[in-house]
């Protein structure tokens, strides 16, 4: 055995299979596992419980940093072994458990997870799962392409169970910057003052005492779905950035703009590729997530700096920063989540956020998880952290989708509300841009109508609004109308239809 990662002696007669360790997991067990969007997740012990919980009947509450990679949620919701889940989730099979009530499902704020558990507002966690690049010498845990939760659940967890991963190369040690915030009241300030500001250490510190057991792997991380930009990706890339440019124009922001932010998925890489063809230099981000476009953007030398907790990447785009690495590692920095997605930061650096959203509707509220108001798709993820904090709340989506346009993006009212009007200053389609800024709300509903619907929609979308207004009211409806759109999609297969009483 190869004791290079694990120099810590303590350690050396604790190496177990990951069987072995997954045979430490008990019924109804809370577990912690680290990862955050398919980066640093547990790839051995999560995968190994699965298999055993498929003939021992059993399941467990799993909290994570963000979602799992490889089929690992998969093979959990397959097993039954999961009895709930938490705070986010992008998988097909686990999803289908959750809207059938299989899986209880908490659906959290990405800032949130380490404080509820801090303060004691969720179980006791049993175990943390964590994966290292190794430990050092004193058995703290040096993690590898997240942080997420990870140094919250080394240090509530009862006991730790740390998976050395040896496919990552040692040279991303020193790219963390672990803090883990004081509990209330007494909580100190959070002094990141620019995205470069390191404010804690490179390790995850853990009570050696606690730790049960060491397993070893070499699977890399799940590598991310990305796709080239299309023409509708392309076309909210460029309403963007011409409002950017616009704004540096008008003083209120710079060439540099403030830091981005940007959540996960292919329209939101795609979006962040846009600012490769703008007037911008020495941009920064602030973020959750380093997707390919963070580093195509340092490549181009449009971007000085990136922060986030996590590296979730294609699979080109993986081995290439595992092969040039060096390049990249004073230019990027890794934190826990309730340090990445800190309110307080982010309104500090006046953080400008770009996100995601399933739909909207003409006054600016926005669904970015349910499904026809009922069926969650994803999760909240970091989009509430920073829509509520942000110098600027920008949500993008495409005006209409599915065969013959059925679906429309912007409806009448939102069938789920995640991200309220108060919240929102920017929304994207790829028929133009809607600026919401300092408008009430029947301003705002003419200018979304005018710049964001689908043709196919328009007509029938002023209509409504128009005979809401008819009926009063600062916020004008027609309750019995509101989802009629969503009513017949369910029962037509389309929105397209008369919205008439």
């Amino acid at each position: 055995m190869n004791f290079d990662r694990l120099p810590f002696k303590e350690y050396q007669n604790k190496i177990l299979t990951a069987a072995e360790a997954a045979g430490l997991l008990q019924d109804r067990m809370t577990v912690g596992s680290s990862g955050f969007t398919k980066a640093g997740d547990s790839k051995a012990v999560l995968p190994a419980f699965a298999k055993r919980a498929a003939d021992e009947h059993i399941g467990i509450t799993l909290i994570t940093g963000a979602s799992l990679g490889h089929t690992t949620d998969t093979d959990l919701a397959e097993a039954n072994a999961l009895y709930k889940r938490m705070p986010f989730q992008v998988d097909a099979s686990l999803r289908k458990k959750i809207n059938s009530g299989e899986v209880l499902f908490i659906d959290q704020h990405l800032s949130e997870t380490a404080e509820l558990l801090n303060n004691g507002h969720l179980p006791q966690l049993d175990f943390a799962v964590i994966e290292a690049l190794g430990v050092d010498e004193n058995g703290n845990i040096i993690p590898t392409t997240s942080v997420g939760n990870s140094a919250s659940f080394a240090k509530l967890a009862n006991k730790v169970i740390i998976e050395i991963n040896t496919s990552i190369p040692f040279s991303f040690k020193g790219i963390h910057d672990v803090i883990i915030p004081d509990a209330y009241p007494h909580r100190n300030v959070l002094p990141v003052t620019e995205p470069q500001t390191r404010i804690g250490i490179t390790h995850i510190p853990v009570d050696p005492a606690k730790v049960v057991g060491i397993v070893f792997t070499e699977l890399p991380d799940s590598p991310a779905a990305t796709a080239e930009p299309d023409e509708k990706t392309i076309a909210i890339a460029n309403h963007l950035i011409t409002f950017f440019e616009n704004e540096v124009a008008s003083g209120r922001l710079t060439p540099s703009l403030l830091p981005l932010q940007a959540g996960i998925g292919k329209v939101a890489n795609a979006v962040m590729m846009g600012f490769e063809r703008g007037n911008f230099k020495n941009l920064t981000m602030y973020s959750e997530v380093l997707q390919d476009s963070t580093f195509h953007l340092i490549d181009s030398g449009k971007m000085d700096f990136a922060s986030a907790s996590s590296i979730t990447v294609s699979k080109p785009m993986y081995d290439h920063l595992l092969e040039n690495f060096d390049r990249y590692k004073d230019k990027i920095l890794l934190r826990p989540q309730n340090v990445s997605n800190a309110a307080e930061v982010i309104r500090r650096l006046g953080v400008i956020g770009i996100n995601t959203a399933i739909e909207f509707d003409i006054y600016g509220n926005v669904n970015s998880t349910h499904l026809s108001g009922t069926k969650m798709m994803n999760g909240i993820g970091g989009s509430g952290d920073f829509a509520r904090n942000a110098y600027l709340s920008i949500f993008v989506t495409q005006s209409a989708s599915k065969e013959g346009n059925s679906i429309s993006h912007v409806v009448p009212m939102v069938s789920h509300t995640d991200h309220c009007e108060h919240d929102v200053d920017i929304l994207v389609t790829e028929q133009g841009l809607a600026d919401l800024r300092g408008l009430a709300p029947r301003e705002r509903a003419k200018v979304v109508i005018e710049n964001c619907v689908h043709p196919d929609y328009k007509e029938a979308l002023q209509d409504y609004y128009e005979r809401a207004c008819q009926r009063g009211g600062h916020t004008p409806h027609i309750l019995e109308e509101a989802f009629s759109w969503h009513i017949s999609l369910q029962k037509n297969g389309s929105m397209k239809q008369p919205c008439t009483v």
